[in-house]
């Protein structure tokens, strides 16, 4: 008999959240694909973007930070980002950032970079950009105002109606389609809703795999609302503006923190405008999604970030009752 295949496993996003996620993951026994956002336009990575006019590198080196087996010394040096002095052209870019940009110049191919970067850090899992190409994140506003730029789209501080991409002639990286084809679980990660998960999910094709995909989808709910982008947002909210954009049954499950937040934590994210995000349980049962609760907050932290092992081991629960299943 052969060996049994391991669980094809895909995490969509980009941000904070999206390399917590995988840093746990990447110890499971299952086939684990991170399926990037390329639309950041802030710091480091905007400047390469406009200067080189490559996808936005960022997210994707914290993605290869994470699943990375290097020693930690060239990790740091990967993550290594250079003092900010206006007389100096390196000042606020990161080393990482920079490989990236240099490796898809001499590939000619912003993929083919990442691949040669996974390579010599000893990558475990496949890492694909959403896009090979440059793009530029927009949102419409609830009073019908474009604002545009994904670092932009928050400051506006207003409710934000829908987002969109251009060039409308954007494509996937076929390698990404294909692995939303063949998951048997795609897991969208907690991130800011709006700049860094829905820039994924919105990409012609893209939109298509994740509503027809037979794998289960289970969307990890961020723990805090975000200023500027999910004020006042209830997790249920957060499913309706991901359905608003791709479709009624794209989702199966949501992974919800179910204990509460230390009053210290809460107090200076109360400054930011931020909040704990409400589960609230009748709406998201009446959406048929099945709830997936769970203590699985980082404590030890100033900041609030899902704990890696707390939440890999959750998820991969979820697979081992579907493979069981």
């Amino acid at each position: 008999m052969g060996a049994k295949k391991e669980p094809r496993v895909v995490v969509i996003g980009g941000g904070t959240g999206m390399p917590v996620l995988l840093r746990g993951l990447k110890n499971y026994p299952i086939d684990l694909t991170a399926l990037v956002t390329v639309a950041d336009d802030g710091g480091s990575t905007g400047r390469l973007r406009n200067e080189m006019a490559i996808p936005a590198p960022g997210d994707i080196r914290n993605v290869i930070a994470a699943l990375s087996e290097a020693e930690p010394m060239l990790l740091d040096l990967f993550q290594h980002r250079f003092r900010f002095n206006v007389e100096n052209g390196l000042s606020g870019h990161s080393l990482g950032n920079l490989l990236l940009a240099a490796l898809s110049s001499v590939t000619g191919d912003f993929y083919t970079g990442i691949k040669e970067v996974s390579r010599v850090l000893n990558v475990k899992g496949n890492i694909y950009p959403i896009s090979n190409e440059s793009m530029l994140l927009h949102a419409e506003m609830e009073d019908g105002t474009i604002v545009s730029g994904e670092s932009y789209i928050p400051l506006a501080q207003k409710p934000i109606k829908r987002v969109f991409l251009s060039p409308k002639s954007i494509k996937p990286l076929p390698n990404a389609v294909k692995a939303i084809e063949e998951a048997d679980m795609i897991v969208i990660s907690p991130g800011s809703l709006y700049t860094s998960i829905m820039p994924n999910l919105i990409i012609p094709q893209i939109d298509d795999a994740v509503r027809n995909t037979k794998a289960k989808v289970v969307y990890v709910c961020n723990v805090m609302t975000q200023s500027g982008e999910t004020t006042n947002y209830t997790a249920s909210d957060h499913i309706q503006a991901i359905r608003d954009h791709i479709g009624e049954d794209c989702i199966d499950s949501i992974v919800v923190q179910n204990e509460p937040i230390n009053k210290a934590i809460c107090a200076v994210y109360a400054e930011e405008n931020a909040v704990p995000v409400v589960y609230d349980t009748e709406r998201l049962l009446e959406m048929h999604l099945q709830i997936i609760e769970g203590d699985i907050i980082d404590n030890n932290r100033s900041t609030l970030r899902h704990d890696t092992n707390k939440i890999a081991k959750l998820l991969y629960s979820i697979i081992d009752q579907k493979s069981d299943g």
